[in-house]
């Protein structure tokens, strides 16, 4: 493993440095203070840090392997779930041989939650958690480096300078996933693109695809390797979006300036965002794994396209968004959903959008409408009908 080092997840022998990191960062304690204890008056605090710090050992202490580290977690990610979401489904996944370790590729609409939820689907299923591809970009902090990387994490270096370089780094990246996948057996998560799709159009970026490949034997067919990898598209839909106002906002704000300064630590703030927002209904879709022929990225990149969007579940606040935006032909989806759901939805988009100037309106309106274009899009292709 050696050769993988700079990338690769925390292993059991990493675990107890890291840990005792854990128990004396000062920065994590006034965090978790801060966001578990947000009404508690201030004079508390250095109680409250004190009480955080004992129990933080103390749970800690008991852990010994990674793998008892994610189940120390376990609890909280159910009470995310009971708290932020009101019913969490999944789709396809009872139709895939999991005895097979999978490459999931899926769309990106959330930092942190997308791979959770992936995760979640698996866990209870019975089934073995994934390694998360995280790019350094997200890595601003060591202690959230630390956390990411003992949560099954490996690292995509993107902020490599120059094509040496670049190359180099997409090679031994393309290296660990076959690694992984093959000889470990472990199941992988990945993004279909680096970065959220804030304007809701979820597609994969071929060059993703080419980097998998970069590992491909000369002797080897590039179907064949494509098969071997038994990549399965993953759609994941929010009911509602926890980081939409700020996705407008920074939307807005590119084709106004032209530019957009991202704030110190602002892709944490994010995460955060995500992870405590409600979400409402959230439902996973898992496609077959891939068995075509293709013969390049490209060809790859496009039908992944065509699963992620046709296996999207549509919620109200898709339909309705659709509606007010004269986006894609929302009337015959209105009618399919009930009028309880429309009404929650106009709520939810009276509520996100009050305050905020007309262009981010329209921004934050069209992120959600994107998905039913899309979808009638490859309805008009295919013929096949999409219904939320």
């Amino acid at each position: 493993m050696n050769k993988f080092d700079s990338i690769r997840p925390y292993c059991d022998a990493d675990l107890q440095e890291v840990l005792t990191k854990f128990k004396h960062n000062p920065e994590l304690i006034d965090i978790i203070v801060t966001y578990r204890f947000a009404h508690w008056h201030r004079l508390a605090r250095p109680f409250l840090k004190m009480l955080t710090r004992w129990v933080i050992s103390h749970h800690l202490s008991k852990v010994k392997t990674v793998r008892e580290f994610q189940l120390l977690i376990e609890p909280y990610m159910q009470q995310m779930i009971d708290t932020t979401t009101s019913k969490f489904t999944t789709s396809g996944l009872d139709d895939i041989d999991l005895s097979k370790p999978c490459l999931f590729i899926s769309n990106h609409r959330d930092i942190a939650m997308d791979p959770a939820f992936v995760n979640w689907a698996l866990h209870t299923s019975g089934e073995d958690t994934v390694r998360i591809a995280i790019g350094d970009n997200l890595l601003t902090k060591d202690w959230v480096s630390d956390l990411m990387r003992l949560n099954k994490s490996f690292i995509v270096n993107r902020s490599a300078e120059g094509k040496r370089e670049k190359l180099a780094a997409s090679k031994l990246l393309s290296e660990y996933i076959y690694f992984s996948l093959t000889k470990e057996k472990q199941h992988i998560w990945i993004a279909q693109r680096e970065g959220r799709a804030k304007d809701g159009n979820d597609l994969t970026n071929p060059a993703l695809i080419s980097m998998i490949a970069l590992n491909r034997p000369k002797d080897q067919s590039f179907s064949d390797y494509i098969r071997e990898l038994r990549i399965v598209p993953v759609a994941i839909a929010y009911e509602y979006d926890p980081c939409d106002q700020t996705k407008a906002q920074e939307l807005h704000q590119k084709e106004s300036s032209g530019t957009y300064e991202k704030q110190d630590h602002e892709d944490i703030m994010s995460i955060s965002r995500g992870i405590v927002g409600y979400k409402g209904r959230v439902h996973l879709n898992f496609g077959q794994p891939i068995t075509q022929d293709f013969d390049s990225a490209k060809e790859v990149a496009e039908y992944l396209d065509r699963a992620i969007i046709s296996g999207y579940r549509c919620f109200a606040t898709n339909v309705l968004a659709a509606q007010k935006t004269g986006l894609g032909d929302a009337e015959a989806l209105v009618a399919q959903c009930t009028d309880e759901e429309l009404a929650r939805a106009e709520r939810y988009f009276s509520e996100r959008t009050a305050g905020l100037d007309g262009p981010v309106t329209n921004k934050l309106l069209a992120m959600y409408a994107a998905v039913i274009v899309n979808q009638q899009n490859i309805q008009r292709i295919s013929g096949q009908t999409y219904a939320p």
